[in-house]
């Protein structure tokens, strides 16, 4: 055909085609409704029946249509016959937020009243620390103090005691003491080398050391606390304020390196950590 000889003309023709197929389905599904038999409008009049005859008979009646809606419910009544179920659902809805409320506030004091006893217990055991701590300071201070009253008491001399013996000979004491025992200054065990340095260190012997010169020219004793291992060596060396007469650092320090340097002799017998001092008299110019 000379009307569809290109390939242009043939589509356009496929296209016209189904487009004309739709728009005949679209007036099959969604054409105009109506009524077989249409609906009547008017007033409807009895005229009487054609087997009574034209006389006698009852006056027509005429029939007005009653305009009446479907619903008369007013809306005013609609409202009013929602509104109980809305106000229970509303109140059932308010007393579970109360309820829930409620739990939740009972579950914060129950945690709050927790935390606050675990505060009085941690504040109460920190008293108890503070009690302690300060109880046993208090208790080695007073023994230092007692230490020193000993130290200076006239009648606190070497034969005085009953427990020491004339001279340089044996002590009257127990017999079954510890040979090793910690020395303190002051005890009457503390030994001179003529050279202003002393120490107490019980059954260990006597130690090699090396001196040290002052930094500053000043006067006083330092006592240095030491403790001793078995090879002889001293392993801690700490500032002793008991028999201390001058704790400037410019001699604290060189009398420490003073007991750091002492050697005694080893003894397998003796503590792992024997506790003695060192005791250095400083004079001006030394």
């Amino acid at each position: 055909m000379k009307y569809l000889d290109t390939k242009h003309k043939r589509n356009s023709a496929k296209i016209t085609t189904l487009i004309m197929l739709i728009l005949v389905l679209l007036l099959f599904v969604v054409g105009q409704n109506y009524m077989d038999p249409p609906e009547e409008f008017g007033v409807a009049i009895n005229f009487g029946g054609s087997s009574g005859g034209g006389g006698g008979g009852a006056p027509a009646q005429i029939s007005e249509p009653s305009e009446t809606k479907p619903e008369d419910t007013k809306p005013e009544e609609q409202q009013e016959a929602s509104t109980p179920t809305s106000k229970d659902n509303v109140l059932t809805q308010e007393e579970e937020e109360a309820v829930l409320i409620k739990k939740q506030q009972e579950q914060a004091q129950k945690e709050k009243e927790a935390r606050d006893k675990a505060q009085a217990d941690k504040i109460a055991k920190e008293k108890a620390a503070a009690k302690a701590k300060a109880e046993a300071e208090a208790k080695k201070k007073a023994e230092a103090d007692q230490a020193m009253k000993d130290l200076l008491d006239p009648n606190n001399k070497p034969g005085n005691n009953p427990n020491d013996g004339p001279g340089n000979g044996p002590g009257n004491g127990p017999t079954s003491g510890n040979s090793y025992g910690p020395s303190r200054f002051g005890d009457g065990s503390g030994k001179g080398n003529g050279n202003g340095v002393g120490y107490g260190l019980n059954g260990r012997g006597k130690p090699n050391y090396n001196t040290e010169t002052q930094d500053c020219n000043k006067e006083g004793r330092v006592v240095i606390k030491i403790e001793v291992d078995r090879a002889g060596n001293v392993k801690k060396a700490e500032l002793d304020l008991n028999g201390t007469t001058n704790s400037d650092p410019c001699l604290v320090e060189p009398a420490k390196r003073i007991a750091k340097s002492h050697k005694w002799p080893a003894d397998a017998d003796a503590p792992v950590r024997q506790v003695g001092f060192v005791s250095i008299n400083f004079k001006l110019g030394q």
